[in-house]
Order: structure tokens, then sequence, then C-alpha cells
């Protein structure tokens, strides 16, 4: 009897505990994949070259700001995003890296390298840009560095993700690209009181990119 006290116990606790990470699902949205959801990942991780533009909204407790994308080349792993903003006299800000390991470039022509992107970034400018995960977020993708949740809406479109502390939210698509499925116009990675959204006004193929 004693055991069996145990055993139940054991399991009432174990059941309270899986419980905790069970998060309600927001009205309207469902984490039931689409049929056509792993064929949508297979040919966006085709997608390994390409450029676009648009424009960066950052929000957070101790300062906001807006930058626009002069550019943002993706080749692989490497990426290149030029920033233009008045905020904080960023200027022409340009950054150049690969997961692990970034070269930030001020107006004054002055170059700063460090192996933590997220750290360098927010020293210089004082935004806090979740760079790991950021350059498969813009296209609709779970990031690779750690677990995830998708949710998607009523229309089998992907309406947010759920990935190490932050909130991706999908607010609008657009079929920039013929050869592939749609793309995000807008979104908006949440964390705590930390906002940073990107509005993209132009997506293009890469040179030397295979549709």
């Amino acid at each position: 009897m004693i055991f069996r006290i145990g055993l139940l116990a054991l399991l009432l606790s174990i059941a309270g505990c899986a419980s905790i990470d069970l998060e309600p699902l927001p009205e309207g949205l469902s984490d039931q994949q689409p049929e056509n959801w792993p064929e949508r990942i297979a040919r966006l991780n085709d997608l390994t070259r390409w450029k676009l533009a648009g424009k960066l909204a950052v929000r957070q407790p101790s300062d906001s700001g807006t930058a626009i994308i002069n550019h943002w080349k993706q080749s692989g792993n490497a990426y290149d995003i030029g920033l233009s903003s008045s905020f904080l006299g960023m200027g022409s800000t340009r950054l150049e890296g690969t997961p692990g390991f970034i070269t930030l470039t001020l107006p004054s022509g002055d170059r700063y390298q460090s192996g933590d992107p997220e750290a360098l970034v927010e020293a210089a400018t004082g935004w806090q840009l979740p760079l790991g995960n950021l350059t498969r977020w813009i296209k609709g993708l779970p990031g690779t560095n750690g677990d995830y949740r998708l949710l998607f809406n009523d229309q089998g479109q992907l309406a947010l993700i759920r990935q190490q502390g932050w909130e991706i939210r999908y607010d609008r698509w657009n079929r920039f690209l013929e050869e592939y499925p749609p793309l995000p116009a807008r979104l908006t990675a949440v964390k705590g009181e930390k906002r940073v959204r990107l509005v993209v006004s132009d997506w293009q193929l890469a040179e030397g990119s295979q549709p």
C-alpha cells in the first residue's frame, strides 16, 4: 500500500511538471502542420543565395529606433547587411558574418570583430538582435539553434514560431519569387519587452542562384 501511494504521488508529480510547459494556443491557431509543410521547408532550404531590402525597427526598455535595410545579402551561412539610421549616430553600418563570427563596420570606418555577433552589435548600437536564428526566421523557417514550436492559422500559413524565448509573429506574406513559396513581408520578433520588426519591400535571388 505504501509503495502504491508513493508511486501515485510520483506520477502526479511528473504529470504536474509536464503540464507546466503547456501553454494555451492563441485563438484561431493550431500546431497541426499543413500537408505541404515538408515540401515548403525543403524548397526554402534550397533558397540559400538571396538579397532583400526593407526596414528594421527595434523597441526595447533602454532605447528604440529604426533603420533602413539598404541590402541584406545572404550566401549560404554568410551574410552582408547594410543599415542606415540616424539613431544613436549609427549612420551607415555594415554587418558581415557567419554563425559565430561577425565584422561590424561603423560610419567612421572603424571595424570590430567578435566571435559573439549579438554581443558586439549590442555594444556598438545598443540593439539586441537575435542574429543566430534571424537568417532563417526571415525566410519563415525555424532556426537551427534550440527547440521550437510552430503555430499555423486557419489558412495553413505559418503564424508563429516560438524558439529560444523569442516569439516570431508573421503578419504578412508575399510571393516575391515566383520559383519559391510566399516569403514573409512583415514579421515581428518578441522577447519580453524587446521588439524587433522587419518589413521587406523587395526580395531577389542573388547572382549565381539556381531557381
